[in-house]
């Protein structure tokens, strides 16, 4: 009986298959860690709310800190503009809101056309005898360019505005909620009274 030959087994080479991770985003990146050089923590950067300290209207340290648990709404104030009078609607949302947790930081700024040319002590004086303030005054500061109050370039990196992130006049306004997240950015043209329903959410 003849055996019959088979033919032989030829093996090829298995291809190689390179795997690459997966690309994550920009956007994606940014929503799990945040931006900038703390990225290397899953905390959200609005937590740095907190970590600023300014200088009140006295000239003393005043910790963002001390403000956990309340809503903030930041206001570059001045008190020769035509929108000063909003210091008098302030003073009536603090009124309002400050038992639930919500308070008023206004920064006197001499930027927009040079209508905050006073000391602050002159400041103080001007608010408190033309609209009864008596929520917190810091000092004055700047809020664009290179000396701009830290605190300000941190609030326009969170909330930017229309053409371009800069501040374009006074009585332009932050909300932070309770969790130190800045929950709105309004120009000087929205009266505070027009933001009572964010500040009761943001409250």
């Amino acid at each position: 009986m003849m055996l019959q030959a088979r033919a032989p087994v030829v093996t090829r080479p298995t291809a190689s298959i390179s795997v690459r991770p997966a690309r994550i985003s920009s956007v994606r990146t940014r929503a799990l860690f945040g931006s900038g050089s703390s990225a290397k923590t899953a905390e959200p950067s609005t937590s740095e709310f907190y970590n600023f300290t300014v200088k009140d209207i006295d000239g003393k340290d005043f910790k963002l800190s001390t403000l956990k648990g309340k809503a903030v709404l930041v206001v570059n104030l001045a008190s020769q503009c035509g929108f000063t009078p909003q210091y008098s609607e302030l003073q009536t949302v603090y009124n309002k809101y400050k038992g639930q947790g919500f308070t008023v930081l206004g920064f006197p700024c001499n930027q927009f056309g040079k209508q905050e040319p006073g000391s602050n002590q002159t400041i103080k004086e001007f608010a408190a005898s033309k609209y009864g303030v008596t929520f917190p005054l810091m000092g004055k500061v700047d809020v664009n360019g290179p000396g701009a109050e830290p605190l300000f370039t941190w609030l326009k990196a969170q909330k930017g505005g229309l053409m371009g992130n800069d501040i374009k006049w006074n009585f332009s306004k932050f909300l932070v909620d309770k969790q130190g997240v800045v929950v709105g950015r309004y120009a000087s043209t929205a009266s505070p009274a027009s933001l009572e329903s964010d500040i009761q959410k943001a409250v």
